[in-house]
């Protein structure tokens, strides 16, 4: 903690220790970080704890279906030019895997934490954030997570009255109805390709009309709001109506979008955009997303995509044809079991591509692309997926699971 800082209680310490110790011996039994069961020791020795390693620090929550590990890691970026950054940087998203990170640090300044959406109100309350930034919501997990419109309510009574400043996209309107809440409010036009979660009023329930890029429920008035920064091509526009060019390593609209919000959130603490946009550069991957990989002879492109807007967003991104494209899907406990969201993918999108399909549910996966109209290969294992290719680049899209299990396999 900073130097004023009253010292953690014996209590906390020893919560603290027990917890490091727990996760090392995760890690030296190869059962992955060991952040969330080291967490979760800790937190059971002192329940408090979170709120108590939160209390020194300038917090930053960062929650959404889709780009908040990206985001997380462009905020901390750009934070380090006012200060020494902590974050759970590698994803660990709910209160065990938060407060190992938080424990992490005892010299930091800020605390820039990524956190799952339903875990969103909760952590709130624990580290009393000076911002929170609200992305997009979207349908992801139908078997565990509930559905957006019961989200955007618990965000809505979860932070009604919080004294954060919000950051949040203002055409989503999901997230605008979690947000209005809030008294302190900035808005940012980040915009929204996936729309089908939001067709009706979460106010009211009436039809939403959307001309252009506008949105407004013609029943009962609720409307998208003024934003004060906005993405604008490869520009973010501040609230001066200033464009400062965004120049980043990560590919596609989705993390300009994510640019846009971050730059948002760094300007509450006095970072200014040009700064702040400039430090984004450095992000090169943020876990193992967006790497170039060798394996095999063929430069593998890893891209995580792990919901129907997910996918929606990697397809805009990858190479034209005839760049050959291999797809795996799982549905393991940490994807969500429920397979039923593949079909509201566009995968006509993939046209023209030569398609190779592995994971633990490809034959799924076979019948949503038979459908569609595409022609595919099923294959057993990455490796004969990619030598089915020709050399040169392949675009390789995977859910969460999925992901993991490539990442192991090209040694990444």
């Amino acid at each position: 903690m900073s130097g004023n800082s009253d010292p953690l209680s014996p209590r906390a310490k020893l919560a603290v220790t027990a917890g490091k110790a727990v996760a090392a011996a995760s890690r030296a039994a190869g059962r992955g970080s060991g952040s969330v069961i080291g967490g979760r020791v800790a937190l059971k020795l002192d329940p408090d704890l979170l709120a108590r390693l939160a209390q020194n620090l300038d917090v930053v929550l960062v929650s959404a279906t889709n780009g908040k590990t990206t985001t997380t890691r462009l905020i901390a970026e750009a934070l380090r030019a006012a200060g020494p950054v902590v974050s759970n940087a590698l994803g660990a998203n709910m209160p065990a895997g938060i407060t190992s990170a938080l424990a992490g640090s005892s010299e930091a300044r800020y605390g820039v934490i990524e956190v799952d959406e339903k875990y969103l109100a909760g952590v709130a309350r624990d580290t009393d954030p000076k911002c929170i930034a609200l992305l997009n919501l979207s349908r992801d997990q139908l078997d565990r997570a509930a559905e957006t419109r019961m989200l955007a309510e618990n965000w809505r009574e979860g932070l009604a009255g919080s004294k954060a400043v919000i950051i949040a996209n203002a055409d989503d309107p999901l997230v605008v109805w979690a947000a209005s809440s809030s008294p302190n409010v900035i808005w940012v036009a980040a915009g929204q390709m996936w729309k089908d979660d939001a067709w009706s009023c979460p106010s009211c329930g009436g039809v939403m009309q959307r001309p252009g890029d506008d949105w407004f429920c013609g029943e009962c008035g609720f409307r998208r709001p003024t934003p004060s920064w906005a993405l604008s091509g490869d520009h973010v526009l501040d609230p001066h109506g200033s464009a400062w060019p965004i120049h980043l390593q990560l590919p596609g609209r989705a993390n300009k979008a994510n640019a846009a919000s971050s730059a948002a959130v760094a300007a509450v603490f006095g970072v200014p955009p040009q700064v702040a946009l400039e430090r984004m550069y450095q992000v090169q991957a943020v876990a193992g997303r967006y790497d170039v990989v060798q394996f095999e002879g063929r430069d593998l492109r890893l891209l995580l995509a792990k919901n129907p807007a997910g996918w929606l967003e990697t397809f805009s991104l990858i190479d034209p044809p005839p760049t050959p494209v291999i797809l795996s899907v799982n549905a393991r406990g940490a994807d969500g079991t429920d397979t039923s969201w593949l079909w509201d993918v566009d995968y006509t999108r993939l046209t023209g591509h030569p398609i190779c399909i592995v994971g633990d549910r490809r034959l799924d996966l076979a019948v949503r692309l038979e459908v569609a109209n595409q022609q595919f290969q099923v294959c057993d294992t990455l490796d004969q997926a990619v030598q089915l290719c020709p050399p040169g680049r392949i675009e390789v899209i995977a859910n969460y699971t999925a992901f993991q299990d490539l990442r192991r396999r090209v040694g990444n």
